[in-house]
């Protein structure tokens, strides 16, 4: 079954997001060195949970799984900040990415069983992860941040000719989803 990828853009937008761009598989490169930031732990969830690493996969099995999609969509949710130390809208930005993200990816798992969802982030499905002691509650459901892939943002989105930066007293929150 063909994608209809204009549809689909269509959707996302309806789900809240604010701007949605396709995305070749091909353009996505994976750094050691965004993996490696990851293992320094600023986040607090290194080594915490199935979504990120290393329970999300070494870097060649990610690689393995991004490149086994040719296609997909980025998905943005840009707010406005009052100045750069405005954490309330992060905050608000951040939640909102979510939800938008967790809406669309409902619908399209459903349509496209095998869809791998990236967002931003770490999973928010369960309070306490089951991590490393037993598997994943919701796997259906899982989906890992795109740096925890090894992925430069910025640069995927780039590399798609999609803007990341939408101007002073703006921030872009982005997550894709790869169908085939």
């Amino acid at each position: 079954m063909a994608v209809d990828y204009e549809a689909l853009k269509e959707e996302a937008l309806s789900c809240g997001f604010s701007h949605v761009g396709d995305l070749n598989a091909d353009t996505i490169v994976l750094r050691p060195e965004v993996r490696a930031a990851c293992a320094e732990n600023k986040c607090h969830s290194y080594g915490k949970n199935w979504v990120c690493p290393p329970g999300c996969g070494t870097l060649e099995e990610c690689g393995e799984q991004i490149h086994s999609y040719k296609r997909g969509l980025i998905l943005q949710t840009t707010g406005e900040m009052e100045d750069s130390f405005d954490v309330e809208a992060m905050m608000e930005l951040a939640e909102r990415q979510g939800k938008n993200m967790s809406e669309f990816a409902s619908r399209i798992r459903k349509r496209y069983p095998g869809a791998l969802v990236l967002g931003d982030g770490q999973c928010r499905n369960c309070k306490t992860c089951t991590y490393p002691d037993a598997p994943c509650r919701f796997p259906e459901k899982r989906s890992s941040a795109m740096e925890a892939y090894g992925m430069v943002v910025s640069e995927v989105c780039a590399k798609n000719d999609i803007p990341y930066y939408y101007g002073p007293g703006t921030l872009t929150y982005v997550g894709c989803i790869l169908i085939e």
